[in-house]
């Protein structure tokens, strides 16, 4: 494996060669330099993963280093160093790019230990970089984004009815998606370039929903002041989309099958008939079957609109589509708020993939939104999900549980009590012992040998 290269940074000799002989017994490989004037010399010349330099130093000190540093070679991850920083000093060198500020003296696990964690992080950017040119590339159908089998299937059937005028309906649940699939089928038609026209038939009273469709003409009732359009019309060579078809009042359900027998429509008060080519693609969350038996729905409407059906999976049948999705709106988001999120811990991605997502992608969506306002770091942690994600987490952990070891079910039950207790804490290990009624050493033994990652800052 290709040893990684940096650069170190500072005036003192002695100090150069300590930070060398470090680094050569961790596997680095070393290059130093007396000044920023001859660091910047070196970086022409070669690629370092990673730059050590000092603040104070002769001729061009650190932070005007970092300043040309990072306007010639933006990606370079700079630690910057210091025995007379100030905690203003600090937040400068960050606020100019650089990855970390370490100050002097220090041990030498803590500055290898930084260097690791700079790895670890341009190592997650990579990952996420290469996952979103997988997604784009290998599963997204017009921001559809998914690897699972029914989808897939989905988009299979897309792919093929696409071309054709059928009528489509599409169910599932609410957040599932189906004003999406509803969008790839028309953008993927020879309709493309015509009006995409959606309508929620139970978010308009019935007394405006039929002037709202079909249109009206001028006089035809009281607030009729001039003639106007339905959207029927406006989707003319388009695609009208039917969300929550069966909120359709039964009144309005026999003018639109008239609309699949005739292809005219005719506006309120008019006389005349319109000649219309619109698509219908409906969508519901009802069981339009069920209300047609039940007669709240005409049967003979159900039949025309059931040409082809397609059934969009809820997110809880299909979880190895979260860490696709998570990725999707960090990347989204990000660039919307202007903020540079590089993906989830492995812990709260844990969290997510245990939920049971009634709200489906929808709230997916909204609850990574909100992580990214939340983080105060470049990753969407444990403390920045909303409540009932930890609740569900935590009430489903053992019915999940396929173990029947007492051993291996106590360990992760105890797993699950201290991170619960450091989150609560925000890290204070006392605190956090005296709420699991453990002594200060017992929890930090089981912290270690159970390999927790601290989920705060204070640790006394």
């Amino acid at each position: 494996m290709e040893k990684r290269r940096v650069l170190v940074v500072d005036d003192e000799e002695s100090f150069r060669h300590m930070l060398s002989v470090i680094l050569e017994k961790e596997g680095y490989e070393v290059e130093t330099a007396k000044d920023g004037d001859e660091a910047l010399e070196a970086m022409e010349k070669g690629i370092f993963d990673e730059v050590l330099c000092d603040i104070r130093m002769p001729r061009m000190d650190g932070i005007q280093f970092l300043k040309e540093a990072k306007k010639d070679h933006g990606d370079s991850t700079i630690v910057m160093m210091s025995a007379y920083g100030t905690l203003d000093t600090a937040i400068e060198a960050m606020k100019l790019g650089a990855y970390d500020y370490v100050s002097k003296p220090f041990k030498p696990d803590e500055i290898v230990l930084t260097l690791k964690k700079a790895e670890e992080r341009e190592k997650l950017k990579r990952e996420n970089i290469y996952l979103r040119k997988e997604v784009k590339k290998e599963y997204n159908f017009n921001n559809i984004i998914s690897k699972n089998e029914a989808m897939t299937a989905i988009f299979d059937t897309i792919g093929k009815v696409a071309r054709y005028k059928s009528t489509i309906l599409v169910t599932g649940e609410s957040g599932t998606g189906k004003e999406l699939v509803a969008k790839a089928i028309h953008f993927n038609s020879d309709r493309s370039a015509s009006p995409f026209i959606a309508v929620n038939c139970g978010a308009i009273p019935e007394n405006l929903l039929e002037s709202e469709l079909f249109g009206h003409v001028k006089g035809a009732f009281t607030d009729a002041v001039r003639t106007k359009k339905g959207l029927f019309e406006e989707a003319n060579d388009g695609t009208l989309f039917l969300d929550e078809i069966g909120e359709l009042p039964l009144s309005l359900q026999v003018k639109l099958l008239r609309v699949f027998q005739d292809g005219e429509i005719r506006r309120i008060g008019d006389s005349r008939s319109i000649k219309i080519d619109v698509r219908i693609i409906a969508a519901t969350v009802k069981n339009l079957e069920k209300a047609a038996k039940e007669g709240s729905f005409r049967d003979d409407l159900f039949y025309r609109l059931n040409v082809l059906p397609l059934r969009i999976p809820p997110l809880r049948e299909r979880k190895e589509d979260i860490p696709l999705l998570v990725d999707h709106f960090i990347a989204k988001f990000s660039e919307n708020l202007g903020r540079t999120i590089i993906g989830v811990t492995p812990e709260a991605l844990k969290i997510l993939l245990r939920y049971s997502w009634p709200g489906n992608v929808r709230e997916l969506e909204n609850m990574i939104e909100r992580g990214l306002v939340l983080t105060e770091t470049d990753m969407i942690d444990v403390e920045n999900l909303p409540p009932e994600v930890h609740r569900s987490s935590e009430s489903s952990a053992f019915s999940q549980l396929e173990e029947y070891s007492i051993k291996k079910a106590t360990r992760i039950l105890e797993t699950e009590l201290i991170r619960k207790a450091l989150r609560k804490t925000h890290g204070n290990h006392t605190h956090a012992s005296k709420i699991l009624e453990i002594s200060h050493r017992t929890l930090l033994y089981k912290i270690k040998e159970y390999g927790i990652q601290n989920q705060g800052s204070k640790q006394d």
